[in-house]
C-alpha cells in the first residue's frame, strides 16, 4: 500500500440547517471553555440511557471543536500520521508541482529527506514547513509584482 492511500480523508456527513447549528453552538461552547478549564467532562447520552462521563483534556478538546468547526462549514478533514513519509512521486502531487522539480529541491537542500536504499523519503512534517515556505515566497512575489504594477501605473 503506497503511503498517500493510508491517508484518510474524512468527509462531513451532510448536515441538515439544525444540525449545523448544532454543531456551531457545540463549537463556540468547546472553544470558550478552553479559556477556563484544566480538561472538560463529557456526558454521552443516547436513546438507550446515559453512558458514563469522560474527562477530554483540552488538546483534545481544542481539536473537537477544531472538527465542529470544519464539520459546519462542510469542510473535509485529512488524517494523517505524523510519521508519514512520501515518495517523490507523492510529495510531488501533495506540493501540485513536478517529480523533476521535487528531486531538484531534495538535490539541493532545500527540501529535507532520507534515503531507503536508492529511493528518497521525505517526511511529512518537512513536506509541510517546505510547502508553508513556499507559500510565503509566493505571497512575497505577489506583492513585489503589485508593487511594481502600482509604479508603473497599472492598478487594476
Amino acid at each position: 500500500m503506497r503511503a498517500i492511500d493510508r491517508i484518510r480523508e474524512v468527509s462531513a456527513p451532510p448536515l441538515n440547517a439544525k444540525d449545523k447549528e448544532m454543531v456551531r453552538v457545540a463549537q463556540r461552547c468547546i472553544m470558550a471553555s478552553l479559556d477556563h478549564s484544566r480538561a472538560a467532562v463529557i456526558t454521552l447520552t443516547t436513546d438507550t440511557g446515559e453512558h458514563p462521563t469522560v474527562e477530554v483534556p483540552p488538546a483534545a478538546l481544542k481539536l473537537i471543536g477544531q472538527l465542529l468547526g470544519a464539520m459546519s462549514e462542510g469542510r473535509p478533514v485529512v488524517l494523517i500520521p505524523t510519521e508519514q513519509e512520501f515518495t517523490t512521486v507523492e510529495a510531488a502531487n501533495f506540493l501540485n508541482v513536478s517529480r523533476p522539480f521535487v528531486i531538484k529541491e531534495l538535490e539541493s537542500g532545500r527540501l529535507p529527506h532520507r534515503k531507503v536504499g536508492s529511493h528518497r523519503r521525505i517526511a511529512l512534517e518537512d513536506l509541510m514547513e517546505y510547502a508553508q515556505k513556499m507559500r510565503a515566497q509566493q505571497a512575497k512575489a505577489l506583492d513585489r509584482l503589485a508593487d511594481n504594477a502600482r509604479e508603473l501605473g497599472l492598478d487594476y
